[in-house]
């Protein structure tokens, strides 16, 4: 299991003679937390201290208090904290609970020659919201916007996986109106009429979820796991059981913080890529841009004609000045208020074929909507630092220059995978997910 990037620490403050069913109180709440399958958990013990009583507990020669104070970290993800806290809170009778947010740098279970050949369990995430086949449309739409997730897995009583709801699903089958990600960017009035035309729709999940899934073993190797995403061209799996329960969810971005994570300290390339793969052979070449002055009407149509979701903004001599996806748009544009963005943007996940009608005119240009300086490489850049730059910015996709800074290419998360997968794992043919 990996926790990497944001996470919740939550700090319990009890004393040592604290009691629960019988035994003393931290050591009820290490084993409430193994069992239910927590990060990790540490308890310490104060030398002196005092909480809502103001008796003060002190350990000292002349002194020795049987009551000191207790100190227990717990570490973990969001998900996770959110459903242990309220059990954890019942059990902390006379206390303090603190819950902040920390970034975890690094967790795991140490360094492997190949980060390939470990089961998938170590790697998965196992916290996984999940919804029932009868689940209203709009409900599960909530659902995944309070918790932040782009899939939920549809599993019946027992748990065994039926199929699985995409940003896809919801725009295809359901009609939503843009990607989960740009929903948060919408105005609460512009959100709610979406859930309200959802509702009125009366689907449930087993209506619009993809049934034919494709999957991984918990005890497969990443590598067969790296694989299957790479050729179904998939950004996450999930990972069932010998039985077909659902039991976690392994993303690309998983694998790639693993293949990270193990490269051996001080070397640069650690992991060789497959024989030629480099930089220069990943990169897609056919890169949609804009100039600086676009308006807003030309990057729509850009993004229309490219059928991706982002352009690169560069000037007259091919100089990359930025770069902008849907969701700048939705974030920064004047427009994103009105419904024609909107269609536009999700006419671009869904390929419908319909005529586009043009936006308002608009004093909104390429430099005003861009994220800008865009964060590159060259091609001659390794696969490993090109992989950090990714991980540590949170970027999908990474614009390829020449030595001055000129656009040549760019460089995606499943090309690079692709890269990082040994060249037997490349030429292999793959068995059918189970």
């Amino acid at each position: 299991m990996q926790i990497q990037g944001k996470a919740l620490r939550v700090s319990i403050y009890i004393g040592e003679s604290d009691q629960h069913r019988g035994k003393p109180l931290y050591m009820a709440l290490l084993e409430f937390l193994r069992k239910e399958g927590a990060s990790g958990a540490t308890v310490t013990r104060g030398l002196a201290g005092f909480g809502a009583h103001s008796r003060i507990h002190t350990a000292t020669i002349v002194t020795l208090s049987t009551d000191l104070p207790v100190k227990l970290e717990w570490v973990d993800l969001p998900e996770r904290v959110e459903r242990l806290l309220p059990q954890v809170r019942r059990m902390v009778d006379d206390g303090l609970i603190t819950l902040e947010e920390v970034r975890v740098i690094q967790y795991a279970p140490g360094r492997q020659e190949d980060p390939l050949d470990q089961p998938v369990s170590q790697v998965m995430r196992r916290e996984v919201t999940t919804v029932s086949p009868e689940t209203p449309v709009d409900q599960l739409v909530t659902l995944l916007l309070k918790r932040g997730h782009r899939s939920l897995p549809v599993v019946d009583a027992q748990g065994h996986l039926l199929g699985i709801i995409t940003d896809g699903d919801l725009l295809r089958r359901a009609g939503l109106a843009a990607r989960l990600d740009l929903l948060g960017s919408l105005t609460p009035e512009t959100l709610q009429a979406q859930l309200d035309a959802l509702r009125r729709q009366g689907l449930t999940a087993q209506e619009i979820m993809t049934r034919e899934v494709v999957r991984a073993q918990a005890q497969e190797p990443v590598r067969a796991a790296a694989q299957r995403m790479a050729r179904h061209h998939l950004k996450r799996l999930p990972v069932v059981d010998h039985e077909g329960r659902l039991v976690g969810l392994i993303s690309r971005v998983d694998v790639l913080r693993a293949v990270e994570h193990h490269q051996p300290l001080g070397e640069v390339q650690a992991i060789p890529p497959r024989q030629g793969q480099t930089v220069a052979d990943l990169m897609r070449r056919d890169v949609p841009t804009v100039g600086p002055d676009a308006s807003l009407e030309e990057i729509i149509r850009t993004l229309e004609q490219s059928a991706q979701r982002r352009v690169v903004v560069t000037d007259p001599e091919g100089h990359v000045l930025g770069i902008i996806t849907d969701g700048d748009l939705l974030r920064r544009s004047g427009e994103a208020v009105r419904p024609g963005l909107l269609r536009r943007l999700a006419g671009l996940f869904t390929s419908r074929g319909e005529p586009s009608t043009p936006l308002p005119p608009s004093h909104e240009t390429a430099a005003q909507l861009m994220s800008a300086p865009a964060i590159t490489v060259t091609p001659e850049t390794p696969l490993e630092e090109a992989l950090g730059l990714m991980l540590r910015h949170g970027i999908k996709r990474l614009p390829v220059v020449d030595r001055e800074g000129r656009l040549l290419g760019l460089l995606g998360r499943g090309s690079l995978l692709q890269g990082l997968l040994p060249e037997e794992d490349a030429e292999r043919p793959e068995s059918p997910a189970p």
